[in-house]
């Protein structure tokens, strides 16, 4: 790395300062536990400001507040991306949270030397703490099929993370893959900017209601309700939903079915699945000629850099509503279905986050306790 590293100490180290990190730090604060929270942006709330130009929350303002601080809105608008940016952005500077901008944290590691804890790496800094969160997201690393290199240079392709407006795409027809929340939203955007456009990929289902109609508005704390509480990992449904929603494979929620076919949206159930040719294949064989890809596939977990075997077969944490039981003092936030359906969500950051702090003060105490009665004591309570 060049250079002797700088150490700082503290109890718990958060990794993100999204919604979910920040959450953390706040119930953090609350407790007295002295902490650092870590991002990688100059900024922070910069992963919300660096989307599509025209994206929305899917929830209304009401339900888009972290712990102790409403959001700064009429309660049944749905604020932009910008907006929840700077919301985060003035969330920690209210409540006097410890965020370091602009570290990329490399490696998170056990210690070797014998003690309990964890050394976070960050180019020249280091950071050393009894327990460690890691918030910093599952939206990092874009899933792009192998295929698309084959497609002809002249197509230009755009995955959703580097999408932010139509004046990107060249003229001509747009092939938008995926066909989830994210995909219906720039499939509709495409259409309205005059170009043909197709969407690959099976729905899996959409609001009963236009989201933003006086209906929704009257049953949506009942689906806040739902989603906090029915589709969790405690009860069958919620199990069942788990896998499809952590593959990307979410319901249509502001652009539904109808909203689509009325701008001229072409759908296909069928998946994009190979080239010929230079063209795109659907898997019943069909070529597209287009000059436009935009990728919606999601994102592909990436935790090669947590040195510790946490890694499940389907690439998420092995981990129980955020705490590693195999790696002890080691914890998760904002995973999709870390427990819930609104775990992903600004919904749902609090609870969550107050739940794994829960389980980091009570870490605290039995360390402490561990400290108190001798070495002994203190390596079987930490599972040594």
């Amino acid at each position: 790395m060049g250079g002797e590293q700088q150490v700082e100490r503290t109890s718990v180290v958060v990794i993100g300062a999204g919604q979910a990190g920040l959450s953390a730090g706040h119930h953090l604060g609350k407790r007295g536990i002295p902490f650092l929270v870590l991002e990688a942006n100059e900024r922070i709330g910069d992963n919300w400001r660096s989307r599509w130009d025209t994206l929305r929350l899917y929830s209304p303002a009401a339900n888009d507040a972290l712990p102790g601080m409403p959001f700064p809105a009429s309660r049944s608008t749905y604020p932009s991306g910008r907006q929840m940016g700077d919301y985060l952005e003035s969330y920690a500077q209210n409540g006097r949270l410890p965020v370091r901008t602009g570290v990329h944290v490399d490696r998170l590691r056990r210690r070797d030397d014998g003690q309990a804890g964890f050394i976070v790496d960050a180019g020249d800094r280091r950071y050393e703490a009894d327990q460690v969160i890691v918030a910093s997201g599952p939206f990092s690393d874009p899933r792009i099929p192998a295929f698309a290199s084959q497609l002809d240079p002249a197509i230009r392709q755009i995955h959703s993370k580097d999408y932010r407006r139509p004046s990107q795409l060249q003229d001509g027809p747009v092939l938008v893959v995926g066909a989830s929340h994210s995909g219906a939203d720039l499939a509709l955007e495409a259409a309205k900017a005059g170009h043909p456009t197709v969407l690959s990929g099976s729905i899996v289902g959409e609001l009963p209601v236009p989201l933003e109609s006086r209906r929704a508005r009257a049953v949506f704390p009942l689906l806040v309700l739902v989603a906090s509480h029915v589709l969790t990992l405690r009860t069958p449904i919620g199990r069942r939903m788990a896998p499809h929603v952590r593959s990307g494979g979410g319901p249509l929620l502001r652009v539904r079915r109808v909203d689509l076919d009325a701008a001229g949206v072409e759908r296909t159930d069928e998946r994009t699945t190979n080239v010929r040719a230079g063209k795109p294949v659907l898997a019943d064989g069909r070529v597209l000629d287009v000059a436009n890809v935009l990728w919606c596939t999601g994102f592909r977990p990436d935790y090669a850099w947590i040195e510790a075997p946490i890694v499940a077969d389907d690439g998420w944490p092995t981990q129980t509503r955020g705490v590693v039981e195999s790696v002890p003092g080691l914890y998760f936030l904002g995973l999709p279905f870390l427990y819930s359906f609104t775990s992903m969500l600004v919904a749902g950051a609090g609870r969550d986050a107050a739940y794994v702090v829960d389980r980091v003060a009570d870490r605290m105490r039995v360390m402490s306790d561990a400290r108190g009665r001798g070495p002994a004591t203190m390596t079987k309570a930490l599972g040594g």
